[in-house]
Protein backbone atom coordinates (compact mmCIF):
# COMPACT_ATOMS: atom_id res chain seq x y z
CA UNK A 1 0.00 0.00 0.00
CA UNK A 2 1.27 3.32 -1.00
CA UNK A 3 3.32 5.03 2.46
CA UNK A 4 4.16 8.82 1.97
CA UNK A 5 5.39 11.95 4.41
CA UNK A 6 3.38 14.78 4.72
CA UNK A 7 4.64 18.38 6.39
CA UNK A 8 2.48 20.46 8.27
CA UNK A 9 3.22 23.67 10.12
CA UNK A 10 0.55 24.26 12.92
CA UNK A 11 -1.86 21.47 14.85
CA UNK A 12 -4.34 24.25 14.86
CA UNK A 13 -5.07 24.83 11.00
CA UNK A 14 -8.07 23.61 9.42
CA UNK A 15 -5.69 21.37 6.97
CA UNK A 16 -4.84 19.56 10.41
CA UNK A 17 -6.34 15.85 10.18
CA UNK A 18 -7.62 16.32 13.57
CA UNK A 19 -9.95 13.18 13.41
CA UNK A 20 -7.55 10.82 11.62
CA UNK A 21 -5.32 11.86 14.72
CA UNK A 22 -7.79 10.88 16.91
CA UNK A 23 -8.50 7.91 16.10
CA UNK A 24 -4.68 7.33 15.79
CA UNK A 25 -4.16 8.24 19.37
CA UNK A 26 -7.22 5.77 20.24
CA UNK A 27 -5.54 2.98 18.04
CA UNK A 28 -2.01 3.78 20.06
CA UNK A 29 -1.53 1.94 23.82
CA UNK A 30 1.43 4.39 24.84
CA UNK A 31 -0.84 7.34 23.99
CA UNK A 32 -1.47 9.65 27.01
CA UNK A 33 -3.15 13.13 27.86
CA UNK A 34 -0.09 14.80 26.51
CA UNK A 35 -0.23 13.53 23.23
CA UNK A 36 -3.96 14.87 22.55
CA UNK A 37 -4.92 17.77 20.73
CA UNK A 38 -6.08 19.58 23.88
CA UNK A 39 -2.36 19.37 25.23
CA UNK A 40 -0.56 19.96 22.55
CA UNK A 41 -3.33 22.71 20.31
CA UNK A 42 -2.23 24.78 23.77
CA UNK A 43 1.68 24.04 23.91
CA UNK A 44 1.74 24.91 20.24
CA UNK A 45 0.23 28.66 21.24
CA UNK A 46 2.64 28.64 24.16
CA UNK A 47 5.91 28.53 22.08
CA UNK A 48 9.03 30.60 22.75
CA UNK A 49 10.25 33.39 19.89
CA UNK A 50 12.78 31.59 17.75
CA UNK A 51 11.41 27.79 18.22
CA UNK A 52 9.07 26.68 15.19
CA UNK A 53 6.98 23.94 14.33
CA UNK A 54 7.06 20.90 12.19
CA UNK A 55 4.62 18.41 12.25
CA UNK A 56 5.41 14.63 10.32
CA UNK A 57 2.61 13.18 9.36
CA UNK A 58 2.91 9.40 8.03
CA UNK A 59 0.01 8.05 5.61
CA UNK A 60 -0.52 4.42 4.39
CA UNK A 61 -3.05 5.69 1.97
CA UNK A 62 -5.80 7.49 3.77
CA UNK A 63 -4.81 5.98 7.03
CA UNK A 64 -2.64 7.96 8.95
CA UNK A 65 -0.23 5.65 11.21
CA UNK A 66 2.19 7.99 12.30
CA UNK A 67 2.48 11.83 13.50
CA UNK A 68 5.20 13.74 15.38
CA UNK A 69 4.68 17.59 15.70
CA UNK A 70 8.50 18.40 16.60
CA UNK A 71 9.82 21.94 17.59
CA UNK A 72 13.29 22.79 16.50
CA UNK A 73 14.54 25.68 19.39
CA UNK A 74 18.32 27.59 19.08
CA UNK A 75 20.36 26.08 22.09
CA UNK A 76 22.99 28.15 23.62
CA UNK A 77 25.89 26.20 24.17
CA UNK A 78 29.76 27.73 25.66
CA UNK A 79 28.85 31.52 23.56
CA UNK A 80 27.68 29.43 20.28
CA UNK A 81 24.34 28.75 19.15
CA UNK A 82 23.34 25.51 17.78
CA UNK A 83 19.63 23.68 17.00
CA UNK A 84 17.69 21.64 19.31
CA UNK A 85 14.66 19.31 18.13
CA UNK A 86 12.24 18.30 20.53
CA UNK A 87 8.75 16.74 21.10
CA UNK A 88 5.93 19.27 21.18
CA UNK A 89 4.91 19.51 25.03
CA UNK A 90 8.53 19.69 26.35
CA UNK A 91 8.71 20.40 29.39
CA UNK A 92 5.33 20.55 31.11
CA UNK A 93 4.02 16.75 29.15
CA UNK A 94 5.44 14.54 31.49
CA UNK A 95 4.84 11.54 29.72
CA UNK A 96 4.37 10.92 25.89
CA UNK A 97 3.93 7.85 23.61
CA UNK A 98 5.46 7.94 19.98
CA UNK A 99 2.20 7.61 17.96
CA UNK A 100 4.25 5.80 15.18
CA UNK A 101 2.62 2.54 13.98
CA UNK A 102 5.39 1.19 11.44
CA UNK A 103 6.73 -1.65 10.92
CA UNK A 104 8.68 -0.95 7.49
CA UNK A 105 12.41 0.38 8.70
CA UNK A 106 12.68 1.97 5.12
CA UNK A 107 9.87 4.43 6.12
CA UNK A 108 11.84 5.03 9.83
CA UNK A 109 14.60 6.04 7.73
CA UNK A 110 13.06 8.18 5.32
CA UNK A 111 11.21 9.86 8.16
CA UNK A 112 14.75 10.59 9.82
CA UNK A 113 15.72 12.32 6.84
CA UNK A 114 13.15 14.29 6.05
CA UNK A 115 13.49 15.71 9.61
CA UNK A 116 17.01 16.35 9.40
CA UNK A 117 16.49 17.84 5.65
CA UNK A 118 13.15 20.10 7.00
CA UNK A 119 14.93 20.95 10.21
CA UNK A 120 18.83 21.11 10.64
CA UNK A 121 20.09 20.77 14.34
CA UNK A 122 22.54 18.99 16.33
CA UNK A 123 20.48 16.97 18.03
CA UNK A 124 17.20 15.18 18.55
CA UNK A 125 16.01 14.91 21.73
CA UNK A 126 12.92 13.28 23.28
CA UNK A 127 12.01 13.55 26.86
CA UNK A 128 9.60 11.21 29.08
CA UNK A 129 8.91 8.28 26.56
CA UNK A 130 8.13 4.81 28.46
CA UNK A 131 10.83 2.09 27.88
CA UNK A 132 8.77 -0.23 25.77
CA UNK A 133 9.37 -2.45 23.22
CA UNK A 134 7.67 -0.36 20.77
CA UNK A 135 9.92 2.78 21.51
CA UNK A 136 12.50 0.53 20.98
CA UNK A 137 11.75 -0.81 17.94
CA UNK A 138 11.31 2.26 16.60
CA UNK A 139 14.30 4.40 17.57
CA UNK A 140 16.70 1.58 17.15
CA UNK A 141 16.79 2.40 13.94
CA UNK A 142 17.53 6.25 14.30
CA UNK A 143 20.36 5.23 16.57
CA UNK A 144 22.06 3.65 13.70
CA UNK A 145 21.10 6.68 11.99
CA UNK A 146 23.17 8.82 14.00
CA UNK A 147 26.67 10.21 15.09
CA UNK A 148 26.35 9.35 18.57
CA UNK A 149 22.80 8.54 20.25
CA UNK A 150 21.97 7.64 23.95
CA UNK A 151 18.38 6.28 25.78
CA UNK A 152 18.97 7.48 28.95
CA UNK A 153 17.06 6.97 32.59
CA UNK A 154 14.87 10.23 33.33
CA UNK A 155 13.08 9.15 36.09
CA UNK A 156 11.11 6.05 37.55
CA UNK A 157 7.64 6.71 38.15
CA UNK A 158 5.82 4.56 40.67
CA UNK A 159 1.96 3.49 40.03
CA UNK A 160 -0.69 1.54 41.87
CA UNK A 161 -2.97 -1.39 40.06
CA UNK A 162 -6.04 -0.52 41.93
CA UNK A 163 -8.13 -3.53 43.61
CA UNK A 164 -10.42 -4.78 45.95
CA UNK A 165 -7.81 -5.10 48.33
CA UNK A 166 -7.67 -1.05 48.25
CA UNK A 167 -10.98 -1.13 50.39
CA UNK A 168 -9.36 -2.00 53.35
CA UNK A 169 -7.06 0.04 55.83
CA UNK A 170 -3.68 0.89 54.59
CA UNK A 171 -0.68 -1.14 56.64
CA UNK A 172 2.31 -0.14 58.78
CA UNK A 173 3.82 3.57 58.59
CA UNK A 174 0.68 4.54 56.23
CA UNK A 175 -2.18 3.45 57.67
CA UNK A 176 -0.74 5.72 61.02
CA UNK A 177 -0.07 8.65 59.28
CA UNK A 178 -3.28 8.01 57.19
CA UNK A 179 -4.96 8.01 60.64
CA UNK A 180 -3.33 11.17 62.21
CA UNK A 181 -4.38 12.96 58.96
CA UNK A 182 -8.11 12.20 59.35
CA UNK A 183 -8.30 12.74 63.12
CA UNK A 184 -6.66 16.54 62.48
CA UNK A 185 -8.91 17.09 59.85
CA UNK A 186 -11.91 16.00 61.26
CA UNK A 187 -10.67 18.01 64.50
CA UNK A 188 -10.64 21.50 62.53
CA UNK A 189 -13.81 20.63 60.37
CA UNK A 190 -12.41 20.20 56.93
CA UNK A 191 -13.60 17.94 54.03
CA UNK A 192 -12.80 16.17 51.77
CA UNK A 193 -14.50 17.06 48.47
CA UNK A 194 -14.13 15.41 44.78
CA UNK A 195 -14.56 17.92 41.49
CA UNK A 196 -15.16 17.09 38.55
CA UNK A 197 -15.02 20.17 36.59
CA UNK A 198 -16.21 20.63 33.18
CA UNK A 199 -15.94 23.48 30.35
CA UNK A 200 -18.59 25.50 32.61
CA UNK A 201 -16.99 24.89 35.88
CA UNK A 202 -13.07 24.79 35.11
CA UNK A 203 -12.29 28.48 34.92
CA UNK A 204 -13.72 29.07 38.52
CA UNK A 205 -11.77 25.75 39.58
CA UNK A 206 -8.63 26.31 38.42
CA UNK A 207 -8.54 29.91 40.13
CA UNK A 208 -8.93 28.12 43.22
CA UNK A 209 -6.28 25.96 42.59
CA UNK A 210 -3.94 28.60 41.61
CA UNK A 211 -4.71 30.80 44.20
CA UNK A 212 -3.85 27.83 46.95
CA UNK A 213 -0.39 27.24 44.65
CA UNK A 214 0.08 30.81 44.74
CA UNK A 215 0.52 30.68 48.92
CA UNK A 216 2.16 26.99 48.67
CA UNK A 217 6.07 27.08 48.82
CA UNK A 218 5.75 26.83 44.87
CA UNK A 219 4.13 29.69 44.50
CA UNK A 220 7.04 31.69 46.58
CA UNK A 221 9.67 29.75 44.39
CA UNK A 222 7.47 30.76 41.14
CA UNK A 223 8.05 26.91 40.08
CA UNK A 224 4.32 26.28 40.32
CA UNK A 225 1.82 25.44 37.15
CA UNK A 226 0.40 28.41 37.52
CA UNK A 227 3.40 30.90 38.43
CA UNK A 228 3.61 33.91 35.95
CA UNK A 229 5.80 32.78 32.73
CA UNK A 230 5.43 31.85 29.14
CA UNK A 231 3.98 27.79 30.49
CA UNK A 232 0.75 29.36 32.59
CA UNK A 233 -1.42 30.43 29.81
CA UNK A 234 -0.36 27.21 28.08
CA UNK A 235 -1.84 25.23 31.11
CA UNK A 236 -5.16 26.93 31.74
CA UNK A 237 -5.71 26.41 27.96
CA UNK A 238 -4.78 22.61 27.75
CA UNK A 239 -6.45 22.10 31.27
CA UNK A 240 -9.80 24.21 30.24
CA UNK A 241 -10.16 21.91 26.81
CA UNK A 242 -9.45 18.44 28.59
CA UNK A 243 -12.21 19.36 31.22
CA UNK A 244 -14.41 19.80 28.37
CA UNK A 245 -13.48 16.47 26.95
CA UNK A 246 -14.19 15.11 30.73
CA UNK A 247 -10.48 14.29 31.41
CA UNK A 248 -9.65 16.24 34.61
CA UNK A 249 -10.66 15.45 38.15
CA UNK A 250 -9.58 17.12 41.28
CA UNK A 251 -9.15 16.22 45.14
CA UNK A 252 -9.15 18.80 47.38
CA UNK A 253 -9.19 19.43 51.02
CA UNK A 254 -12.00 22.08 52.52
CA UNK A 255 -12.28 24.19 55.59
CA UNK A 256 -15.09 26.33 55.81
CA UNK A 257 -15.66 26.50 51.92
CA UNK A 258 -12.12 27.36 51.34
CA UNK A 259 -10.01 25.10 49.63
CA UNK A 260 -6.90 24.86 50.95
CA UNK A 261 -4.77 21.36 49.48
CA UNK A 262 -5.67 19.53 46.57
CA UNK A 263 -4.47 16.79 44.18
CA UNK A 264 -5.23 17.76 40.20
CA UNK A 265 -4.85 14.50 38.04
CA UNK A 266 -5.98 13.86 34.13
CA UNK A 267 -8.16 10.74 33.99
CA UNK A 268 -7.41 8.64 30.42
CA UNK A 269 -8.60 5.60 29.74
CA UNK A 270 -9.16 4.41 33.61
CA UNK A 271 -5.61 5.47 34.49
CA UNK A 272 -5.48 8.34 36.55
CA UNK A 273 -2.57 10.97 36.07
CA UNK A 274 -1.31 12.71 39.83
CA UNK A 275 0.12 15.76 37.99
CA UNK A 276 0.19 18.68 40.40
CA UNK A 277 -0.88 19.45 44.28
CA UNK A 278 -0.18 22.11 46.56
CA UNK A 279 -1.62 23.56 50.21
CA UNK A 280 -1.57 26.29 52.40
CA UNK A 281 1.59 26.17 54.45
CA UNK A 282 -0.25 27.18 57.39
CA UNK A 283 -2.26 23.89 57.22
CA UNK A 284 1.26 21.83 56.23
CA UNK A 285 0.70 19.65 59.76
CA UNK A 286 -2.95 18.28 58.28
CA UNK A 287 -0.68 15.49 56.37
CA UNK A 288 -3.47 16.29 53.35
CA UNK A 289 -1.72 15.32 50.22
CA UNK A 290 -1.60 11.01 52.04
CA UNK A 291 -5.30 11.69 52.85
CA UNK A 292 -6.03 13.58 48.87
CA UNK A 293 -3.66 10.30 47.72
CA UNK A 294 -6.06 8.02 49.31
CA UNK A 295 -8.99 10.01 48.31
CA UNK A 296 -7.92 8.93 44.81
CA UNK A 297 -7.79 5.36 45.05
CA UNK A 298 -11.36 5.59 47.19
CA UNK A 299 -12.74 7.26 44.28
CA UNK A 300 -10.79 4.81 41.60
CA UNK A 301 -12.50 1.94 42.78
CA UNK A 302 -15.93 3.71 42.80
CA UNK A 303 -15.86 4.38 38.89
CA UNK A 304 -13.83 1.98 37.91
CA UNK A 305 -10.76 3.24 37.21
CA UNK A 306 -7.39 0.37 36.80
CA UNK A 307 -4.02 2.36 37.70
CA UNK A 308 -2.97 5.63 39.80
CA UNK A 309 -0.12 7.13 38.06
CA UNK A 310 2.12 9.41 39.71
CA UNK A 311 2.94 10.58 35.99
CA UNK A 312 6.73 12.36 36.65
CA UNK A 313 8.80 11.92 40.02
CA UNK A 314 12.50 12.76 40.13
CA UNK A 315 15.09 9.95 39.25
CA UNK A 316 17.09 10.85 43.00
CA UNK A 317 15.40 10.71 46.12
CA UNK A 318 11.77 11.17 45.09
CA UNK A 319 9.39 11.66 47.63
CA UNK A 320 6.41 11.00 46.19
CA UNK A 321 3.91 9.43 48.39
CA UNK A 322 2.36 6.55 45.84
CA UNK A 323 6.13 5.09 46.47
CA UNK A 324 4.61 3.99 49.84
CA UNK A 325 1.31 1.75 47.66
CA UNK A 326 3.14 1.61 44.65
CA UNK A 327 2.31 -1.98 43.07
CA UNK A 328 5.03 -1.26 39.84
CA UNK A 329 6.93 1.11 38.03
CA UNK A 330 6.85 3.32 34.75
CA UNK A 331 10.49 3.76 33.27
CA UNK A 332 10.99 6.98 31.19
CA UNK A 333 13.64 7.44 28.87
CA UNK A 334 15.77 10.61 27.64
CA UNK A 335 16.46 9.68 23.92
CA UNK A 336 19.33 11.72 22.21
CA UNK A 337 20.02 11.52 18.93
CA UNK A 338 23.87 13.86 17.91
CA UNK A 339 23.65 14.34 14.14
CA UNK A 340 26.51 13.92 11.58
CA UNK A 341 26.71 17.82 11.66
CA UNK A 342 29.67 19.45 12.83
CA UNK A 343 27.36 21.23 15.12
CA UNK A 344 25.81 17.51 16.22
CA UNK A 345 29.29 16.37 16.41
CA UNK A 346 30.92 19.01 18.96
CA UNK A 347 27.43 18.89 20.81
CA UNK A 348 28.18 14.84 21.43
CA UNK A 349 31.73 15.33 22.16
CA UNK A 350 30.86 18.49 24.47
CA UNK A 351 28.04 15.90 26.24
CA UNK A 352 31.33 12.66 26.70
CA UNK A 353 33.31 15.25 28.35
CA UNK A 354 30.57 16.64 30.87
CA UNK A 355 30.38 12.78 31.69
CA UNK A 356 33.45 12.29 32.39
CA UNK A 357 33.89 15.41 34.32
CA UNK A 358 30.58 15.23 36.41
CA UNK A 359 31.69 11.94 38.98
CA UNK A 360 34.31 14.02 39.84
CA UNK A 361 32.70 17.22 40.33
CA UNK A 362 29.78 15.73 42.19
CA UNK A 363 32.92 13.88 44.37
CA UNK A 364 34.37 17.22 45.10
CA UNK A 365 30.80 19.05 46.29
CA UNK A 366 30.34 15.88 48.63
CA UNK A 367 33.79 16.79 50.16
CA UNK A 368 33.50 20.35 50.13
CA UNK A 369 29.74 19.82 51.82
CA UNK A 370 30.96 17.45 54.61
CA UNK A 371 34.07 19.99 55.35
CA UNK A 372 31.31 22.63 55.41
CA UNK A 373 29.48 20.67 58.14
CA UNK A 374 32.79 19.81 59.86
CA UNK A 375 33.83 22.86 60.60
CA UNK A 376 30.52 24.68 61.76
CA UNK A 377 30.32 21.59 64.39
CA UNK A 378 33.70 22.72 65.83
CA UNK A 379 33.25 24.71 68.92
CA UNK A 380 34.38 27.99 68.42
CA UNK A 381 37.25 29.15 71.92
CA UNK A 382 35.12 31.49 74.60
CA UNK A 383 36.79 34.75 75.21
Amino acid sequence: MNERLEWQTSLCSASFPAAAYEALCKRSAQSTPFNSLAWLRAAEQALQHGCTLHVLLLWQGDRLIGCLPLVRCPLRLLGMTVHEVRHLGHPLSDRIGLLVEVTNPYLLERALKAIRRRMPHARLQLNELPAIAAHQDLLGHWAMQSWQSEARTSCRVPEHRLSEEDRQEATGDTRYELRRARKRTQACGAIVERITPDGTTIAQCLQTLEAVEAASWKGDNGVGIFSPGPHRDWIIRALTSLAAEGHVRVVQLSLEGRCISYRLGLLDRGRLYDYNIAFLPEFASLGSGRLLLDEWFRWGLDEGWNYIDASRVSLHQSNHQLHERMTGQVEHLRWSFYSRRPSGVALGLAYRLWLLVKPALRAWRNRHATTRVGRSAVKQPSC
